[in-house]
């Protein structure tokens, strides 16, 4: 198990880790999350033994990291920009770690010829990885993480440079793949849908603090700062709760709301209203749009509430 406890970093007055603690089980995927610049590539690079805390405890198996260099964590690292080296073919690149570690070049063929087969490249071993698609480069540049059967995977922004089908279907390639090593993990990613998708659990990290770390399913049902709410997708977020969209009511039983914001589709519209509770948006079917049509205008009213059994209460409201 890889722990932290009380990581603090800063680079001048820019605090980047500030009592940051985090746990990651045998096995398990952590996400870090969060926008540029809130510390997440840093924390990565401190768990890699790239940069060093300024306070604070990194243990991995209950051993202290802050003495061990980076070659001797026995940690994977792999980049957004693949890092593969362009002189070798795949099956070079996924040696090469192998022949650092020692592992007679006959056997290190083996093995990562191996390895090339689980990611379904295996009649790819002799192409320069020049030659190789993006998804390509990017499995290989996995095959080679995996190869040297690491204590941890650390992933920065894996996906990052890729087209958006090409990436999702890469999504669930390596979330099969990392199931099936049992290697705990660690992504950092910008991207909400990336980190849903391929964690256990998700870290949600802002100017350096961690706001809230759980499971997908409980970030989305139980988010505790209205921040973290917007970051992760919910528009409709008030001073204490989130309003989702199965708890806003609309009928002529509600009170009235004044439109702010109307944009027409085709399948009914879109609109901003100024209502009791708070600025609220919300999707019209071209059921109800029909039955409003009327008062669809800047400056109509329509009747809007919401269900105060529904909303998500948020712990601590973040700006």
């Amino acid at each position: 198990m890889l722990t932290l406890r009380n990581l603090n970093k800063r680079f001048g007055a820019r605090v980047v880790a500030d009592e940051v603690s985090l746990t990651v089980a045998a096995g398990e995927t952590l996400a870090l999350l969060g926008p540029s610049g809130c510390g997440k590539s840093t924390l990565l690079k401190m768990v890699a033994g790239l940069e060093r805390p300024d306070s604070g405890e990194l243990r991995f198996d209950g051993v202290d990291l802050a003495a061990l260099p980076p070659e001797r964590r026995g940690f994977a690292l792999m980049f957004q920009d693949f890092a593969l080296f362009p002189h070798l073919d795949a099956l070079g690149n996924v040696m090469f770690g192998l022949i650092e570690q020692g592992v007679a070049k006959r056997e290190a063929a083996c093995q990562a010829q191996a390895m090339l087969s689980r990611v379904g490249l295996a009649d790819h071993a002799k192409r320069k990885v020049w030659t190789l698609s993006g998804g390509e480069q990017q499995r290989v540049a996995l095959a080679r993480a995996l190869a040297t059967q690491p204590r941890l995977l650390l992933l920065d922004e894996p996906f990052s440079s890729l087209d958006a089908d090409l990436r999702r279907q890469l999504q669930r390639e390596f979330r099969s793949l990392l199931r099936e090593a049992g290697v705990p993990v660690i992504i950092v990613t910008h991207d909400r849908d990336e980190a849903f998708a391929l964690a256990d659990r998700v870290a949600v990290l802002k100017d350096g603090r961690l706001l809230q770390c759980d499971t997908p399913q409980r970030l989305l049902a139980a988010p505790n700062h209205a921040w973290l709410a917007r970051f992760i997708g919910y528009e409709n977020v008030l001073a204490h709760a989130v309003v989702p969209p199965q708890a806003i009511l609309l009928g002529t039983d509600q009170p009235p709301a004044r439109i702010v914001e109307l944009t027409w589709l085709p399948d009914g519209a879109r609109v901003k209203v100024a209502a009791q509770a708070g600025e609220l948006a919300l999707s019209l079917s071209a059921r109800e749009a029909a039955r409003w049509q009327d008062s669809l205008f800047i400056g109509g009213e329509i009747g809007v509430g919401v269900d105060e059994a529904r909303l998500l209460r948020l712990d601590n409201a973040v700006a």
